[in-house]
């Protein structure tokens, strides 16, 4: 039978306790989100701990994320890349950019975190133009309109072998209503689809409930 709202955060934080402890630089990030006015976006502690464990199973040295808010989730991937790797991370709002890079510096990974401002579409082109090194891991974690045209734009860069995990395809059940004008729900489905008929991926999607409330994630393997 269906539990409430109550209950999944009460198995949330259960885990999180047991599997994701958030240290003093992952609780900073995430206060300093709210502390900033910011929307309460990022991903819960056992969700950032999954993106880190799906980077080190593949060995992943250069992560792309696409939205960085207060920084949250990008301290989960500059952990799991190590001192070798690199994070290029994606902001459209200054404002947040810049307190991501505070949060970033406070866990000690300056080093090896790129925060880059703008539109990310703009950026993600650039990337293309520039011909950089294809990336091992992209998480798109943005606006949700544009999602099919991040995953265009990410296909582009990166490698055969890489992973694409976007977050929020669930958007408590809407994503199944084919009839909504709703630009997140519109995008989403657009994006699940160019995965499904996309010969370079396999792909699924996992439904979660917890902390985030229901939601979900989209994770495609990159096989040519």
């Amino acid at each position: 039978m269906y539990r409430s709202e109550e209950a999944w955060r009460s198995v949330d934080e259960y885990f999180i306790a047991a599997l994701a402890p958030e240290d003093e630089a992952l609780v900073e990030a995430r206060g300093s989100a709210g502390a900033a006015g910011l929307p309460d976006h990022e991903v819960a502690a056992n969700q950032g701990k999954l993106l880190s464990i799906l980077c080190q199973m593949i060995g992943a040295r250069r992560v792309l994320e696409i939205g960085t808010l207060a920084g949250y989730s990008t301290i989960w991937l500059g952990r799991a890349v190590e001192a070798e790797g690199h994070v290029t991370t994606l902001e459209v709002d200054p404002a947040a950019a810049s307190l991501a890079r505070d949060n970033i510096a406070r866990a000690g990974l300056a080093g090896r975190v790129e925060v880059v401002e703008g539109r990310a579409v703009d950026s993600l082109r650039r990337l293309v133009a520039q011909g950089v090194e294809p990336y091992d891991v992209v998480f798109i974690d943005a606006d949700k309109g544009d999602n099919p045209t991040y995953l265009d734009l990410a296909l582009r860069l990166v490698r055969v072998g890489g992973v694409i995990v976007a977050d929020n395809v669930v958007r408590n059940g809407d994503v199944t209503d084919a009839s909504s004008d709703d630009e997140r729900v519109v995008g989403t489905r657009a994006l699940i689809e160019a995965m499904s008929s996309n010969d370079r991926l396999t792909a699924t999607a996992l439904q979660t409930v917890g902390r985030k409330g229901w939601d979900g994630f989209a994770i495609a393997l990159v096989v040519s």
